[in-house]
């Protein structure tokens, strides 16, 4: 199956993705995949204190952003396929918040394509979450963190 395009799939969106099934859109007859890595980032309940988190984000550039992102994880770690799923809107703890699939010929290519998406889709896709707390207090605008960078400025370095 040697010339078969890398595929990519990138959503933004209000819906609740289904793991099992964009994994099998993903790699459903590419006999050159040997491998697919998932990532599947949940909203956490922050020790019992958050309601929910709120996720907005700039339509559009959102969306090309992730597009940019995937794109070059494609490009340097020659894979064959990417689906990137990002929700936005207001999010229970537990429920899913984003989706990154990779998949290539060997599995290191598939951890690092996901590893590098996620990290530069924290830092660089324009998403704001805002904290809704289950006392009713105020909410915090959630800031964005220096580990963060650190796992993404790992990849300038490589």
């Amino acid at each position: 199956m040697a010339g078969i395009a890398a595929s990519l799939t990138v959503r933004v969106q209000a819906e609740v993705f289904d793991t099992a099934a964009e994994i099998s859109l993903l790699s459903a007859g590419r006999n050159d995949i040997g491998a697919v890595v998932s990532f599947s980032g949940l909203c956490r309940d922050e020790g019992g204190t958050l309601e929910a988190l709120e996720l907005e984000h700039y339509p559009g550039m959102a969306e090309a952003e992730i597009r940019r992102i995937c794109a070059e994880a494609i490009r340097r770690f020659d894979l064959q396929g990417v689906t990137a799923i990002h929700r936005y809107g207001k999010i229970a703890p537990g429920a899913p918040i984003v989706l990154v699939v990779a998949a290539s010929s060997h599995r290191q290519a598939a951890f690092d394509g996901a590893s590098f998406i996620m990290d530069f889709l924290k830092t660089g896709a324009p998403f704001w979450k805002k904290e809704h707390r289950v006392d009713g207090g105020k909410g915090d605008w959630v800031s964005a963190k220096d580990a963060d960078d650190s796992a993404r400025d790992r990849w300038r370095q490589r």
